[in-house]
């Protein structure tokens, strides 16, 4: 199995737009089919990064009938992130968006990323932030370097999964049996 950094894909937004603004949900609905064609065109692929590079403007509406959407739509099995994004208004309105869908979207700016829309619960915070600072990472990691037990550990890298703050694929345990590694979305 290929590890999951190399099943990564720059989705250029501007390329599936007509112009470089993105007004509400009907031009937003168009340009989701075909971010969801490219999608589905790459099979292999578990993470997708959006470029926002020549975007000018969006707004609330297109951001959630698009990117947002999309994310929500393949949670647990694909991630998204956004790159080359330094505009605020845009930030803003992306985070809205995601905030009303209650989806997580990271925006990367070199190796660091901020964490717009949906947060952590205050009970995961810490185990997220400690798979922010590796590319992957066991819940056994976390358990040994917090001192609290497996089960714990596991529940809360679970719960970042479901909520489409992790990505996770199973490995073989140490023990012989079967194990999840945790990918940070990015």
């Amino acid at each position: 199995m290929k590890p999951m950094n190399e099943r990564v894909r720059v989705l250029q937004l501007r390329n599936v737009m007509d112009k470089g603004e993105g007004w509400g949900r009907d031009q937003g609905r168009e340009v989701y089919q075909r971010m969801l064609r490219f999608v589905e065109d790459s099979p292999g692929v578990l993470i997708f990064k959006v470029s926002m590079k020549g975007v000018n403007r969006l707004d609330i509406s297109f951001s959630s009938e698009t990117i947002v959407e999309l994310a929500r739509r393949f949670r647990t099995r694909k991630g998204f992130c956004l790159v080359d994004l330094s505009d605020q208004d845009l930030i803003e309105n992306l985070g809205a968006a995601a905030e009303k869908k209650e989806q997580p979207m990271l925006v990367w700016h070199d190796r660091s990323a901020n964490l717009i829309g949906a947060v952590p619960s205050e009970g995961t915070r810490e185990a997220f932030s400690f798979a922010m600072g590796r590319p992957e990472c066991r819940a056994s990691e976390f358990a040994q370097s917090r001192g609290i037990s497996i089960n714990n550990a596991s529940m809360k890298f679970k719960q970042l999964w479901e909520q489409g703050f992790l990505l996770r694929r199973e490995a073989v345990a140490e023990s012989g049996g079967v194990e999840f590694v945790y990918q940070r979305i990015g």
